[in-house]
């Protein structure tokens, strides 16, 4: 898909443990022109936040993958995301997600399948990769989608390294699946204004 400019209001919203989701939350907001909401380390986001994913027209779901699944400050998020549930406010939003874990599988596919499920909790529309896996012998590293996931980002990084050790290529992957994110929910805006 080609990028263009983002005319899409788009929000990240992420929990980070230790500097790397939140990383891959810059990556992905750099591609989609988003504004970054953090969850704290209470699972907690400012008040003046719930307004900004209420105005937005995508939403992209970040955590890192904690003992297979998302880390429980995201739950807690989620969880909270129950009123804005009841009152349909985010219903045919345009959504997707991202994830990091020190292991090469870690179980993320779990976490961005929690990502999808609340997606059609919210009776939203999830915007899957479309960038090819890095899956010969002469793939690298820093290669693009060399996680090989079709649902969204997922990043590896070692236990040990830093935030700024992470894979450029996993980083690019994240930045491009952004764009991807804002252009579908450009288009459907446009569409919808058409209709009217």
């Amino acid at each position: 898909m080609t990028e263009t400019t983002n005319t899409a209001k788009t929000a990240v919203v992420y929990h980070s443990g230790y500097g790397h989701t939140a990383r891959m939350a810059s990556a992905v907001a750099q591609g989609a022109s988003a504004v970054l909401v953090a969850i704290d380390a209470e699972g907690n986001i400012p008040e003046n936040a719930w307004a900004t994913l209420a105005a937005a027209d995508a939403i992209l779901f970040g955590s890192p993958t904690y003992m297979g699944g998302p880390s429980w400050q995201f739950k807690k998020f989620a969880d909270a995301s129950s009123k804005p549930w009841f009152e349909g406010a985010w219903q045919n939003k345009v959504f997707g997600g991202f994830t990091n874990s020190a292991s090469i599988n870690g179980d993320k596919l779990n976490t961005l399948e929690y990502f999808v499920l609340l997606t059609g909790q919210h009776g939203g529309i999830w915007v899957s990769m479309d960038i090819k896996p890095a899956n010969v012998k002469a793939s690298k590293r820093d290669d693009l989608n060399r996680m090989g996931s079709y649902i969204a980002p997922m990043a590896q990084t070692p236990a040990d390294a830093s935030p700024e050790e992470m894979s450029a290529g996993d980083l690019e992957t994240a930045r491009r699946y952004g764009a991807r994110v804002a252009v579908v929910a450009a288009q459907l805006r446009a569409g919808r204004a058409q209709a009217r």
